[in-house]
């Protein structure tokens, strides 16, 4: 690891980005931002493989993760490829010994999760997951409001959670088909991350009620449901989920919905342009000015994962502290189960008496 900070000092970090769907633009356009060269791109689609390269100026592409493996040029893997193929390829990539970046959802189960983030941390490889709405601007500005004591002791957080691409036989399939498959949806592919945001906003929970229900026949998991959240700190949380209907905005997927945040001292509420409203307890509500980050539409989150990615260099060369290392991640996957167990259950479920199943607990919906 020495060798290599010592590396970064002459070079911009050089990157091997392994998957090319979807996503994975975001990723090539955040290494751009933040001054990283990737080498080297690889998926077992080799045209999609060879556009990615040639749109973003990559100079070699590849059909085989080995071989991009085999190179001896590279600082840092990115592994943005679905949860079923995270467990062969991060394996192998922890032999190179270099950091490692994972894309979420990570791994198939908690059982799984838990290996991969236990056996980088044996080999004192650096393994983060790329959970990048924490890193949204309007995010870090709340999580900024809230460490210099301008809400007061939270009480509640509130996201509505309304993106509107859920509707129809066609759904998702312009963007991301394999959505409609996944029998496992709203929850471990995008409440995952408020778990996430929630747990960076106020803390730690310590309990969770859900039910879960799927609206959009057309689909096979759930795209629907309320979950509530206990904080260890006494505050609560409730997010009201549902990918069918669409809440004011000019893009409904900038901040997919939107949110309150309430303190002793007021409510900061987030709406859907990403803009923030700072309403002070008896005061009129009036709009809070901050850096709403990126301008290009093509950067999703308005820089989420420029940022994230920034962050994850400093982690692994400047000594940095890293955020969402794979063994502190378990943490939220351990929450998204809890929220799976209650749903089939009809019980509150507290987070340090829940152990995860083996198998991951398909909804009955």
């Amino acid at each position: 690891m020495n060798a290599l900070v010592a590396t970064q000092t002459k070079q911009p970090p050089r990157i091997g980005l392994i998957g090319a769907g979807y996503f994975s633009q975001f990723h090539l356009r955040g290494w751009q931002q933040c001054g990283a060269k990737v080498t080297a791109v690889c998926d077992v689609d080799q045209a999609r493989a060879k556009k990615a390269a040639a749109e973003f100026g990559v100079a070699e592409s590849y059909v085989d993760y080995k071989a991009l493996l085999a190179r001896d040029d590279l600082d840092v893997i990115d592994i943005a490829l679905p949860p079923a193929h995270q467990l062969e390829v991060v394996s192998a990539a922890l032999a190179r010994g270099v950091p490692i970046i994972c894309q979420k959802p990570f791994a198939t189960s908690y059982a799984q999760a838990h290996a991969i983030a236990t056996r980088a941390s044996a080999q004192r490889v650096p393994l983060l997951i790329h959970e990048n709405f924490r890193f949204m601007p309007w995010y870090r500005e709340s999580k900024r409001l809230i460490e210099n004591g301008q809400l007061g002791k939270l009480h509640a957080v509130m996201f509505r959670l309304r993106p509107g691409d859920g509707q129809g036989p066609n759904a998702y399939l312009d963007r991301q088909p394999y959505f409609q498959q996944m029998r496992r949806f709203l929850v471990a592919e995008t409440a995952i991350h408020f778990i996430d945001t929630f747990r960076y906003l106020l803390g730690e929970v310590l309990a969770v009620s859900a039910r879960l229900r799927r609206v959009n026949p057309h689909i096979a998991g759930e795209d629907a449901g309320a979950i509530t959240f206990e904080f260890r700190s006494g505050a609560i949380g409730l997010l009201d989920a549902n990918r069918c209907n669409d809440h004011a905005a000019k893009n409904t997927r900038r901040t997919m919905g939107e949110m309150w945040l309430e303190g002793a001292h007021g409510c900061l509420r987030l709406d859907g342009d990403g803009d923030l409203w700072w309403k002070a307890h008896g005061a009129t509500e009036a709009l809070h000015a901050y850096n709403k980050g990126s301008t290009d539409p093509n950067d999703f989150g308005c820089g989420a994962c420029t940022q994230m990615q920034a962050s994850a260099l400093g982690a692994f060369f400047n000594n940095a502290p890293a955020e969402n290392t794979a063994v502190e991640y378990l943490t939220n996957l351990r929450i998204q189960e809890a929220i799976y167990e209650s749903h089939e259950t009809g019980q509150r479920i507290e987070i340090d008496a829940f152990s995860p199943p083996t198998n991951p607990t398909i909804p009955t919906l």
